[in-house]
């Protein structure tokens, strides 16, 4: 953990030296009446030495691969899955607002970190620690760094999706699937997790369904029509979801989807 975090921190302290943002005379500046400035200029830079500008532009293609960092989060890892699943549960027990929103997308995270890890460390291991000890270079790294994510889509994407979304760009019928472009792996990847969720929201509705459905033909038996089935069916779908140690079943059933 101390050795990504000093990465992050001398990645941090590049771009803000490279960009100016730590002047040396900032509150001088402030205090005169002129606010400090964030300048990037191209014009003085040697033509005999690109280097010069390459640095700035890789600084300005650093902050926008950050900049797709929670798009990225979402939408190439199991957080969709995850997420969608533990929504669909709480409309499925009927509680509202509880779980808050912010303990399920909470709980999401940290299950997604958990199920990615290992794709994390390849990563690691294979692509960044070998650029930041300056044995690849930025695109044998960044090839290498998107063959173990390629996998895990690979292996969660439907077939289907992938020959659906081949047949719209057009393209010519893929030998194996490293000809199978990021392009069409990424959103045949959403598709197929889009569809897997709402599968496992289906299997989770129907008992808390056949629980409201019981409820309420006993209580139209009863007469008892003036008084709402959800009000006396939510403690027997929570005791029963309880009973059955839910939060286990169904955390340790999305967990084992993704192997």
């Amino acid at each position: 953990m101390n050795s990504i975090l000093k990465k992050y921190l001398f990645i941090w302290l590049f771009v803000s030296i490279t960009t100016g943002m730590l002047p040396d005379n900032t509150w001088g500046n402030t205090a005169s009446g002129s606010a400090p400035l964030i300048s990037i200029d191209l014009k003085n830079a040697d033509i005999d030495n690109p280097d010069e500008a390459a640095v700035v532009l890789k600084v300005f293609l650093l902050l926008t691969v950050l900049s797709l960092v929670p798009a990225i989060l979402i939408m190439l890892t199991s957080f969709t899955r995850i997420v969608i699943v533990l929504s669909l549960l709480r409309q499925a027990i009927g509680t509202q607002q509880m779980p808050p929103n912010q303990i399920i997308i909470g709980l999401s995270l940290f299950l997604t970190f958990f199920v990615m890890t290992p794709v994390w460390q390849n990563i690691n291991r294979n692509a960044l620690t070998p650029y930041m000890e300056k044995k690849i270079s930025g695109k044998k790294a960044l090839e290498t760094a998107i063959q173990p994510v390629r996998g895990f889509m690979f292996k969660q994407t439907r077939e289907k999706d992938l020959a659906m979304l081949v047949k719209i760009a057009d393209l010519k019928r893929p030998k194996n699937i490293n000809d199978i472009p990021t392009s069409i792996l990424v959103p045949s990847f959403i598709i197929s997790e889009l569809k897997s969720a709402f599968i496992i929201g289906f299997l989770l509705y129907v008992p808390f369904l056949i629980v409201d459905m019981v409820v309420a033909s006993v209580l139209l038996s009863m007469g008892m029509m003036m008084l709402p089935p959800i009000m006396v069916s939510l403690p027997f779908k929570l005791m029963l979801f309880v009973l059955a140690d839910g939060w286990n079943l169904i955390v340790g059933s999305l967990v084992k989807s993704f192997s």
